[in-house]
């Protein structure tokens, strides 16, 4: 099984490959284009942080593993998929550094492969396994912002 860091790297090399392929249609220039800067920085932060709240509580990132702890803290206070926003948002600040439209296929690709292939396993194993704990963070706690 493809794991959500394989999309994500498969997309960042193809939306980097098909900006030097085809460079058309470039309508976000400096200095906003730096402005992807911040989001590829965000993303690896909110990413590692996530990874190293996981990591002290022994639980698993992977999304077909029984976790062994439902973390609420850090950035899971703000959306349910802190892994997988911080990835959207690092294609996102590629996308918006090349400013170039073939490049904002891959944020897109990612979130809707996010949304079809993990997060309803992954919600549905988190309510099975925390029952009433995670349906009322579920109702508290939005998805992705």
């Amino acid at each position: 099984m493809i794991l959500p860091p394989t999309y994500f790297i498969i997309l960042l090399l193809l939306s980097i490959g098909l900006h030097f392929l085809f460079p058309i249609n470039k309508f976000i220039f400096p200095p906003y284009t730096y402005l992807g800067f911040l989001l590829i920085a965000f993303g690896g932060i909110i990413n590692l942080w996530t990874d190293l709240l996981l990591k002290r509580k022994k639980t698993t990132v992977k999304p077909f593993e029984n976790p062994a702890y439902l973390v609420t803290s850090g950035p899971f206070r703000i959306t349910r998929n802190p892994q997988y926003l911080g990835f959207a948002a690092i294609l996102l600040g590629v996308a918006i550094n090349h400013g170039t439209v073939i490049t904002f296929v891959s944020p897109i690709a990612f979130v809707i492969l996010m949304e079809l292939l993990f997060i309803p396993f992954e919600e549905k194993n988190l309510e099975r396994i925390f029952r009433k704990e995670y349906v009322e963070y579920k109702d508290r706690v939005r998805q992705w912002l």
